[in-house]
């Protein structure tokens, strides 16, 4: 009966997981916000087909937020994580240390004690861990600088947990008579039951053994299991070395997510972190789900029905105080362009550690059961909101901002007259402009990236910031006097537009464009634009070509093999578009057609002898070749003499 009971908890939360996040993220609301709909809906106060469990299921799937601070310490090397340090300690620290006074001084105004003022600031400064890097990853932010930032606090907030808990049982006893405090602290057993300087030694302990296997010991491990072959072996080691170390760190009183952290940084030059890190992911992400929807249908709604008002009141103040924090930080280590906003929309909501604190504070009677209660509901709450202030800064802060810098920001182009325009100047049209201005050709050039333009005009480079799209700024550029325009925008539909205007109203301007992949060829060969270049062929080749050479070919055979190749590309091109403009189908088997064509000429070219009409023919390749050829013949010479 009992395991009907728990196989039928497991299917009510798979079905409502597989359920909601794919229509949550087909309606942009991302997974996070489908996980914790499926727990509302499925919690006791909607369909009450889960109940007062929800809670042990949480502390169960808390270590979804583990695994997953192991998978981040795996992609961090510790040189990258030293260069984070200005950030995780100068940012994180200042955003935990203003907002615990923030909040605790709005909550001495509501009357709270002062020891229970202060918990609740500690509490509530700190962010959600989960939620913030499972949307980072979601939307690809990892490498934005608001999402670095973000993930700098995170860090710091994750090792403030440590000094929270030590701190929480001392601002309880604030509130108490002595001799209760000290049957209190009598009745405490384990490392915490230590002076403090042996509890420090104990936890450097533990950190130096976890560095030391995972430095040292691991690699040998992991290759022994490998070696069997056994991935289901592998899998149950690499759980084994999370859940051992989370529970070495929990024992020494650390947190468990910077303690299996730590164990990630430390194998991050691993050779086996890869398969690590695959191994893991799956667990990681079903326990985060779990973790999201157990949230959902924890939520006291009776509380919340009981003071509506009050509630959401406070829920949305604590989402402004810590906005307003994180605004000012961000801004004072200078996140601009919109980042500052993104950065403080991530980190505005509460903690799921704060479960923990709050649920540990009532433990030692810092609070009764109607503030945890409180507590409770606004930390989730709060978790709740946090996807849909993403949503609110994608859909309304970020446009905003974007057309009021455009408005501020573009510059007023005086008529030109130079024979070349370039449209936009980021890494590939930058190259092409610096080979023209060197041999002297004069050059207008613009560019619609204000961050780009603000690097380039350090750097002594004349270009206009404006919206190349826009007619009356191409005809201020002078494209009526031209001769030439170059598209290197990176946006395909706009350069596509630009050529489309400049073909219709000026045919005999020649336009040179920036392709980003042979469809896109296509689409400028529609407008009868012919100069089209694939933005990775010639580095994509080049790159080829010296791995030929690592594979034994002669340099001579590398760069003559490249050349074949990119002369069969620049052959075919033409044909393959012809028949792309038919029949989809035909296309695909042209393609082939020409990759077996291509591979017949390369390997016939292998035997093809030298001569003086082959353009990839060179005198001083063939001379340091056969040098390196007859070198190496007569250091066999002399090993076969001395045998």
């Amino acid at each position: 009966m009992h395991n009907q009971e728990f196989f039928f908890q497991a299917l009510i939360y798979l079905v409502a997981a597989v359920i909601s996040v794919p229509i949550a993220k087909k309606m942009g609301l991302g997974s996070v916000l489908g996980y914790l709909l499926a727990g509302v809906i499925i919690g006791p106060f909607v369909l009450k087909l889960v109940g007062s469990e929800a809670g042990e299921v949480m502390h169960f799937a808390e270590f979804g937020v583990v695994l997953m601070l192991f998978v981040i310490g795996l992609e961090l090397q510790p040189s990258l994580l030293w260069k984070m340090r200005r950030s995780i300690f100068g940012l994180g620290g200042l955003q935990v240390l203003i907002t615990s006074v923030v909040i605790a001084v709005v909550a001495l105004l509501f009357n709270f004690k002062l020891n229970r003022a202060i918990a609740i600031g500690l509490i509530l400064a700190l962010s959600s861990t989960a939620i913030v890097l499972q949307t980072l990853s979601e939307k690809g932010l990892m490498r934005n600088i608001a999402g670095k930032s973000a993930f700098s606090v995170l860090l710091f907030q994750d090792m403030a947990v440590i000094p929270i808990l030590a701190i929480l049982p001392i601002l309880a006893t604030m509130g108490i008579s002595k001799s209760i405090a000290d049957s209190e602290i009598s009745d405490v057993t384990g490392i915490a039951s230590l002076s403090g300087w042996l509890q420090l030694l104990i936890i450097l302990v533990v950190i130096a053994a976890i560095i030391f296997i995972g430095r040292f010991v691991a690699r040998h491990i992991f290759r022994f299991i490998a070696e069997t072959g056994m991935h289901e072996v592998f899998t149950a080691l690499a759980l084994l070395m999370v859940i051992g170390t989370a529970m070495a760190t929990d024992a020494v009183g650390l947190s468990p997510a910077l303690g299996t952290f730590i164990a990630g940084v430390v194998l991050a030059d691993n050779e086996y972190r890869h398969e690590l890190e695959n191994t893991i992911n799956p667990f990681k992400g079903l326990l985060l789900g779990l973790f999201f929807i157990s949230v959902g249908a924890s939520i006291n709604f009776l509380l919340l029905i009981e003071n509506p008002f009050q509630i959401i009141g406070f829920v949305f103040l604590l989402i402004f105080l810590k906005f307003s924090v994180l605004i000012v930080l961000g801004r004072i280590f200078k996140l601009k362009k919109g980042y500052e906003f993104l950065f403080a929309f991530l980190l505005a909501q509460s903690s799921e550690f704060a479960f923990v604190l709050i649920s540990f504070s009532k433990q030692n009677r810092l609070f009764d059961n109607h503030t945890a209660g409180l507590l409770l509901l606004v930390v989730t709450l709060s978790m709740v909101i946090s996807p849909l202030l993403l949503i609110f800064n994608d859909k309304a802060i970020s446009p905003i901002l974007a057309r009021w810098q455009n408005k501020l920001e573009y510059d007023e182009i005086d008529d030109q007259e130079n024979p070349i325009i370039i449209a936009g100047f980021g890494r590939f049209g930058l190259i092409v402009g610096r080979i023209l201005l060197a041999n002297n050709f004069k050059v207008t050039i613009i560019d619609s990236n204000p961050s780009n333009i603000e690097v380039l005009r350090k750097h002594g480079f004349k270009l206009y910031f404006g919206d190349v799209t826009r007619p009356q700024v191409l005809e201020k550029a002078g494209i009526k006097n031209a001769r030439m325009l170059i598209l290197s925008l990176p946006e395909h539909d706009e350069a596509l537009k630009v050529a489309k205007y400049v073909r219709k109203k000026y045919p005999e301007i020649e336009i040179l464009a920036r392709a980003r992949d042979i469809f896109h060829v296509f689409e400028y060969f529609n407008l009868n634009v012919k100069n089209v270049q694939r933005e990775m062929l010639n580095s994509s080749i080049e790159l080829g070509a010296k791995a030929l050479t690592n594979l034994g070919f002669t340099r001579y055979e590398a760069y003559r093999a490249a050349r074949t190749f990119k002369h069969h590309e620049d052959e075919v091109m033409q044909e393959l578009y012809k028949h792309w403009q038919e029949d989809e189908v035909h296309y695909i088997q042209e393609t082939r057609r020409f990759s077996e064509q291509l591979s017949e000429t390369l390997q016939a070219e292998k035997n093809y002898s030298i001569h003086d009409g082959d353009d990839s023919w060179s005198v001083n390749l063939l001379r340091d070749e056969m040098i390196s050829k007859s070198n190496h013949e007569k250091t066999n010479l002399k090993k076969a003499k001395s045998k």
